[in-house]
């Protein structure tokens, strides 16, 4: 512990050091990237090398550190590297969540009520972030990290100091995302959408841009790490025609996050650039094009919507044959359409700009090829719905957010079909519509995939047992919540309320209101939540090794696993998802 604060200190010194020293002769900008650079170095330096140092310098052998200091330190494990992102993803998520509180408060009604039109962007900027980098992390880098090399029979991952450097690189990205609305505040939305993110003195902005430039890097480690492990990890015995439906989610994740990431972090650089440097790349007055921020943008960012959301698919996928007590309807065909989402994700950007004034040839192949993403989709629903044929179901837990998942999901991908087509979208673009079909897709689809991945393997990271009746009452509270929230935002979209506004007319207050109403019942579900992990960790019932009686290689490991995993090499005989079938 003492570690992770030692290097966030020296880091903080460094970097007002920086600044300081540097913002007269080079000017706040400039100063800002530099003292930033520099602290990231440091820190990562401190965190990171001072068991190499005591190690190798002082010839000290570090002491192994058990408990929660464990969790405060550059630790290799990739146990602890998932549920150091767990952890660090439920704050992020909890602090979210107050944000959105803070959005509906004043929503309730027409008005301004507490925060000024410039506060309300700022708020609604850093929320959206905030829960962009939890749908981000919280499946992929917190579940992915712990399971698949459990799924798949390794001992660790392929590069364990570079997935540690993945994790290590997030605390700075979220500390610049929370200093930057009181460094000037931020006034482009989530997006940080050129010219606004190149315009203004203050460095706020240039803070947000290089957090978010940062938490890329992470995203593109974690990639190239998983990558790595599954294509050449894999236990004796496990063909691709027996690696398991999540780590097939996630393999098509890191394709994302390798192939996309790179885009949106040279966009940032290069507004970085133009704030800096005075470059002209967004700068339409001087030769550059501001629509190139938006392709760029949106190149990496609907693919990385399905950052978000294959995870939550392989979760739901994993944990219902387990609960439904039946092999997974269409195995090789799911693995195909996972990956086949994976490559229809890079040509659909530019549905997101059918209202920018693109050329009217260049919607139809947009309009296609965004429609045609739906077919690998619904081949995940058939995947459920055949599984769930004349399945004698076990409703515990698990099996409920996956369910919650499923439904919530659906209404986000059927919304989603006049989003594709340019005619509607130029009624619907940029209205709460669009608010609401993100929120189904994101929060009902990924969270709640989440959610059902961390209730199936809490058990196996923790040695104990969720409590099933406050599990059970969390996942209703924040499903009829939830929805109470979001199906109103539809409507009120259609009839012309716009997003990023914090005002409206008086004859949607009712409507307003009976959202902001339902918005408290989803945050009684994050407290119940919280109160059940406490609970469970301290009183929970021992778990045992397989509470679930599942048949993939994790459920095979000890309940926490131990350094290195398994007591002997797993060797792979059967199918994963043999349930019910005869030996």
């Amino acid at each position: 512990m003492t570690e992770f604060f030692a290097a966030t200190v020296a880091g903080l010194i460094v970097f007002v050091a920086g600044y300081a020293g540097l913002s007269g002769p080079l000017g706040p900008q400039a100063a800002c990237v530099l003292g930033y650079l520099a602290a990231l170095l440091v820190y990562l330096g401190v965190v990171g090398g001072a068991k190499a140092m005591r190690t190798y310098a002082l010839g000290v052998e570090p002491e192994e550190k058990h408990g929660v200091a464990r969790y405060f330190s550059f630790d290799v494990d990739h146990k602890v590297v998932g549920i150091q992102y767990t952890v660090a993803a439920v704050i992020i998520f909890l602090v979210g969540g107050l944000l959105a509180l803070i959005m509906r408060l004043e929503l309730a009604r027409h008005g301004l009520q507490y925060l000024t039109p410039e506060q309300y962007v700022t708020v609604m900027s850093l929320h959206g972030i905030t829960m962009v980098v939890v749908a981000l992390i919280a499946t992929a880098g917190g579940l992915g990290n712990f399971i698949v090399p459990l799924q798949i029979g390794a001992r660790d991952m392929a590069f364990p100091r570079l997935n540690a450097l993945s994790f290590w690189l997030l605390p700075p990205a979220v500390v610049l995302l929370l200093a930057s609305p009181f460094l000037g505040g931020l006034d482009f939305g989530w997006t940080a959408i050129a010219p606004l993110s190149t315009q203004g003195t203050t460095i706020g902005k240039q803070m947000f841009v290089l957090a978010f430039v940062t938490a890329g890097f992470s995203s593109i480690f974690g990639g190239v790490n998983f990558l790595a492990t599954v294509l050449t990890m894999r236990a004796p015995g496990m063909g691709w025609k027996r690696v398991p439906i999540f780590t097939w989610s996630i393999i098509a994740t890191a394709i994302i996050q390798v192939m996309g990431t790179s885009v949106v972090a040279a966009s940032l650089i290069m507004v970085t650039f133009d704030r800096v440097m005075h470059t002209t790349f967004f700068n339409s007055d001087l030769g550059g094009n501001v629509l190139l921020y938006q392709h760029l943008f949106w190149y990496y960012s609907h693919p990385a919507v399905y950052i978000m959301i294959l995870p939550a698919f392989g979760a739901i996928l994993e944990i219902i044959p387990v609960y439904a007590r039946k092999p997974l309807f269409a195995y090789k065909l799911v693995a195909g359409a996972l990956m086949t989402i994976t490559a229809l994700s890079f040509i659909v950007w530019a549905h997101h700009m059918f209202t920018s004034g693109m050329w009217m040839l260049l919607k139809l192949p947009f309009m296609v090829n965004t429609e045609l993403i739906s077919i690998p989709t619904g081949v995940v629903f058939l995947a459920v719905m055949g599984t769930l044929w004349r399945a004698k179901m076990r409703l515990d837990s698990p099996m409920l957010w996956a369910l919650a998942m499923v439904a919530n999901f659906l209404i986000g991908g059927l919304t989603g079909i006049p989003l594709a087509d340019a005619p509607t979208d130029l009624h619907l673009h940029d209205t709460w519509f669009i608010v609401a079909h993100f929120h189904f897709t994101i929060m009902g689809g990924a969270v709640f995939g989440f959610f059902a991945g961390f209730h199936h393997w809490f058990p196996k990271m923790t040695g104990k047992r969720l409590n099933e009746t406050l599990a059970k009452m969390q996942c209703a509270l924040m499903f009829f919540g939830f929805n109470a929230v979001f199906i109103p935002l539809f409507w009120l979209g259609n009839h012309g309320m716009r997003r990023h506004v914090a005002d409206f007319p008086a004859w949607m207050d009712p409507v307003q209101t009976f959202a902001s109403f339902a918005a408290l019942i989803v945050g009684a579900s994050a407290i119940v939540f919280a109160y059940n992990v406490y609970y469970s960790l301290k009183h929970g019932e021992e778990a045992g090794e397989n509470p679930w009686e599942a048949l993939t290689l994790e459920w095979k490991a000890p309940s926490p696993p131990p350094h290195g995993n398994f007591k002997t090499p797993p060797v792979v005989a059967g199918e994963p998802y043999d349930y019910g079938v005869s030996a």
